[in-house]
Parts: structure tokens; C-alpha cells; sequence
């Protein structure tokens, strides 16, 4: 490439950061990473009243957490700031002056209420050259008015003018070449002087200009507005340094149609945020998928797998690997369907990788604060017999209690089908043979326990079912010398005498 690779995401600081603008921001990452270039993160806060407090630091947080790190911008530093557009007014001025002053651009007065009108008596109506000379603006009126209405303090917004009759063509990394007449593009509104601020389409613009950007990688939901972003580079001068676009395709809803919402979290009880928010306006809390349990690899290798292809079989990925199999032309049209279940299965397969200390080191405060002290290394020994088993390190604790506290009720459907009428006795047995092995161990106990059980004629099924019902309580875990094991002699014989007092 004869640029050097500049790519960035651009966040709004509205609200939390949706998954789907996590995965945007990932692969702007991956691409940039594979061809040695730089990650901007630049903060598009030009519509002040939709301003969130706490958004901005909490994106910035959400990176953090996923591992995705930025080379330069808010926060990180860089030669190319300010990094918040709020901060570059004076900049955008400049420009919105040069595309007025070579006729590129016009004041325009309407005020709502005049356009609501105009839409009233133009069905499908649309501020463009058919219908500009209509309205109140700088090409219809005078100059004296216009000068007289800017010296009043009336309120204006400047508008791009569209010439009509031109073809506009957009290269595209994924959807190829894009045609779009501009006879169906509107002026659309780059200057508001009531806050003296641009609109994203003027502050994009000159920003992914100032600061070199090679390439705009940004969801399909944008695609729309590339025409005009390429007239704008083309009314400044700037066709050279027009950055090539890339629209990726849209998250979709797991089930049925349409685009994914945080309504199609709430209802199948999945996280659409990265983080936890709690909304400063009407203090709805919604959940992430940070407190929701999930490693942030995790994340970051199913999003990955959103829209893009590798072209073999491998579905796990490390952060590093991704960044080596990343090619962006290998990123689908169509929409991806976020299918949750399979992000707790990358979950799951995350779990497995880790080392049963590390696992171990997140489940000990939960058996903490379920009131047990343990030692560390009892913790992973329970970790490293069940771990395979959940998807949350939070799963843990429901399952494997057991193995910490000693059950003090039965279930009742599992007492149905395994205490049968002899297992009383058959256990006040058992106890008696485990009572005479020195050796505790899975190795010791197992092979004095099946003779025992071939000497006697037993069911090996119905012994060791009640056995661990007697252990347990219910009719889980792993294997019952496994359990016995690490319970150690006289609690396993505790709990069976307990087991033949209670069931009977």
C-alpha cells in the first residue's frame, strides 16, 4: 500500500457502547494490526444534547477490558489532535467558510416550522435542487437580506449543495463498486450556527482528512451517507487522500428479522453492552457481558467470527492469532445472525483453556462468600474435576457445593428412584468397608469396593447410586471415588451415616 494503513473508530459518548460498535472497532484493530498501521479513537460529540455523562469513560473502559488498544486519541495522546470534535470548532469553521465561499455550500434560514409545512404540501419531500429555490436560503434571497438575517442573530444552518445529473462511485472492500445517482441525494445540513457546531457529515470528513486516514471501516448502516462523504472530499480538493471505505455487514436478531436490539437481550437474557450500565437519567441498570461472567476473549473471538470468514475450520482464536488471519475481503455482505448460545459456548472452550488455578483464583470469592474457608489448592482440585462441566465460572458453585458442605436435605425424585429398600443396609456396609482402607485414595478405595460389591452380588449401579445420593444429595457430580477422595474418610462416613438416619 502507498499509505501508511490510519484507520478509527469515532463513538458517540450517547449511551453505552453497543456490541455491534465493539465488533466495528475490532476489526478497524484487526486491519490496522495486520498492515502495521495506527488505531485513532476520536470522540464525535457534536450534538450536545445528546450528550451522556459517564458514556465517554465508560467506552473507554470497555476497550480496556476487551484488550482492543488504540496507538492514539482521546486519552491515548497522538499529533493529530484534539481528538474530541467539540474541541475542533474552530477547525470545522474554516472548512464550512471554504465550501460557502467557492459556492459549494449555502446558508439556509427555514426554520422547522417552514420545513414542516413544505413537507405538508410536497409529498416525499426533500431539501435538493429541485426544491431548494423555494425555501429561504442564501441562493433565493438577497444578499443584503442574508447579511442583514446573520447581523440579526437569526439562526442558520449551512447546506452542501448537491449538483444533480452526476454519477457517484464508491469503492467499496466488501461490497465491491457503488453507483448512486445524485439526483437522490438531499443537501444535506453540515453547520448548525445555534451551537456553532458541524453535523457528522462535515466533522468526519475534515477529521478523517486532517488526521490521515486511509481507510473507513464503519457498519453497513453508513453505507447511505458514503456518496456524500466522497462529493465532500471531491468539493475540497481532496480526491487524492479519499480514504477507501469498508461497510460490514449488520448484527442481526437471533431470532426473526431486523437488526439486533438491546429489547432481543432483555427477552432471551443475553448482554448487548460490553460493561454494566447504569443510565444517570432514569437509572436503569443494564447488564454486560463483563458482570454477566464472560471472559473478554471470548467476546473478542466470537465477534470476530461476525461477518468475517477465516476460510478454514478453526474457530478459536487468540487475539494474536486473529490479527495474523484477518483479511478484510473475507468479511460477508449479508447480515450475521448473533447467535448468544454459541458466545457461552466460546465461553465454555475458554474455560477449558485456562489452567484450573486460574479458574480456580475467580470461583475461591464465591465460595468465600457462600461461607466455607478452603484452602486454594482443595479449590482447584474441585475446579479441575468440574470446570468442563459449566460455561460461567459462576455455574460452579450450584454444581459443586457438595464438595464444601455437606447436605443437609435429598432430593426428593432422586430418593424416589435410587434408595431402594435395601439401601440402608447396603450403605451401613459400604461404610463399614471404607472404614477399613488406610489408603483414601481414588486407587486405594476402588479396587477394595468392587470386590465388596462382586463378593456380595450387589447391582454396582444401585451402590453407587445411592452412595452418591449420600454423598451429594442428588444424583450429580463427577465420579463417586473422585468425590469420596477428596471428601476424605471421615466425612464420607459421616455423610453416610447421616444419609442411613435420614432416608431410612
Amino acid at each position: 500500500m502507498d499509505r501508511k494503513v490510519r484507520v478509527r473508530f469515532a463513538p458517540s459518548p450517547t449511551g453505552p457502547l453497543h456490541i455491534g460498535g465493539v465488533r466495528t472497532a475490532l476489526y478497524n484493530y484487526l486491519f490496522a494490526r495486520q498492515h502495521g498501521g495506527d488505531l485513532i479513537f476520536r470522540i464525535e460529540d457534536t450534538d450536545s444534547h445528546r450528550f451522556v455523562p459517564g458514556a465517554e469513560e465508560y467506552i473507554i473502559e470497555s476497550f480496556r477490558w476487551l484488550g482492543i488498544k488504540f496507538d492514539e486519541g482521546v486519552s491515548f495522546g497522538g499529533n493529530h489532535g484534539p481528538y474530541r470534535q467539540s474541541e475542533r470548532r474552530d477547525i470545522y469553521k474554516t472548512y464550512v467558510k471554504e465550501l460557502l465561499a467557492n459556492g459549494k455550500a449555502y446558508i439556509a434560514f427555514d426554520t422547522p416550522e417552514e420545513l414542516e409545512a413544505k413537507r405538508a404540501e410536497i409529498e416525499n419531500f426533500q431539501y435538493d435542487a429541485r426544491t431548494r429555490m423555494q425555501m429561504r436560503n442564501s441562493l433565493s434571497m438577497p444578499r443584503e437580506e442574508v447579511d442583514q438575517l446573520i447581523a440579526d442573530g437569526k439562526q442558520y444552518v449551512v447546506r452542501f449543495k448537491i449538483e444533480p445529473g452526476e454519477e457517484v462511485l464508491v469503492n467499496d472492500l466488501i461490497r465491491g463498486e457503488v453507483r448512486i445517482k445524485s439526483d437522490i441525494l438531499d443537501d444535506k445540513v453540515l453547520y448548525k450556527s445555534a451551537d456553532e457546531l458541524p453535523t457528522y457529515h462535515l466533522a468526519n470528513i475534515v477529521d478523517d482528512h486532517l488526521m490521515e486516514v486511509s481507510h473507513v471501516i464503519r457498519g453497513e448502516e453508513w453505507l447511505p451517507s458514503a456518496p456524500l462523504h466522497v462529493l465532500l472530499y471531491k468539493a475540497f480538493g481532496w480526491e487524492d487522500t479519499m480514504p477507501q471505505f469498508a461497510h460490514l455487514p449488520l448484527l442481526l436478531k437471533p431470532e426473526g428479522k431486523g437488526k439486533l436490539s438491546k429489547r432481543d437481550g432483555d427477552r432471551l437474557g443475553f448482554p448487548v453492552f460490553p460493561l454494566e450500565w447504569h443510565d444517570p437519567k432514569t437509572g436503569e441498570i443494564s447488564s454486560g457481558y463483563r458482570e454477566s461472567g464472560y471472559f473478554p476473549e471470548a467476546i473478542v473471538n466470537f465477534l470476530a467470527l461476525l461477518g468475517w470468514n477465516p476460510g478454514t475450520e478453526q474457530e478459536v482464536f487468540s487475539l494474536e492469532e486473529l490479527e495474523k488471519a484477518f483479511d478484510i475481503s473475507r468479511c460477508s455482505k449479508a447480515g450475521a445472525k448473533f447467535d448468544y448460545k454459541k458466545c457461552q459456548w466460546f465461553n465454555h472452550e475458554y474455560i477449558l483453556r485456562k489452567s484450573a488455578e486460574e479458574i480456580a483464583g475467580l470461583f475461591a470469592p464465591i465460595v468465600a462468600n457462600n461461607g466455607v474457608e478452603e484452602s486454594m489448592d482443595r479449590i482447584v482440585k474441585v475446579v479441575e474435576m468440574m470446570k468442563d462441566r459449566v460455561n460461567f465460572v459462576s455455574e460452579l458453585w450450584p454444581l459443586c457445593s457438595f464438595f464444601f458442605i455437606a447436605p443437609d436435605t435429598y432430593d426428593e425424585k432422586t430418593v424416589k428412584k435410587r434408595w431402594k429398600e435395601n439401601s440402608a443396609e447396603v450403605m451401613t456396609e459400604l461404610a463399614a468397608v471404607l472404614g477399613g482402607i488406610d489408603d483414601f485414595s481414588i486407587e486405594g478405595q476402588e479396587p477394595v469396593v468392587m470386590a465388596w460389591v462382586e463378593s456380595k452380588g450387589y447391582k454396582l449401579g444401585d451402590v453407587m447410586n445411592a452412595f452418591r445420593l449420600a454423598l451429594v444429595g442428588e444424583g450429580k457430580g463427577p465420579g463417586m471415588f473422585d468425590i469420596s477422595a477428596f471428601l476424605g474418610k471421615e466425612e464420607t462416613l459421616a455423610r453416610l451415616k447421616r444419609a442411613v438416619e435420614k432416608l431410612g
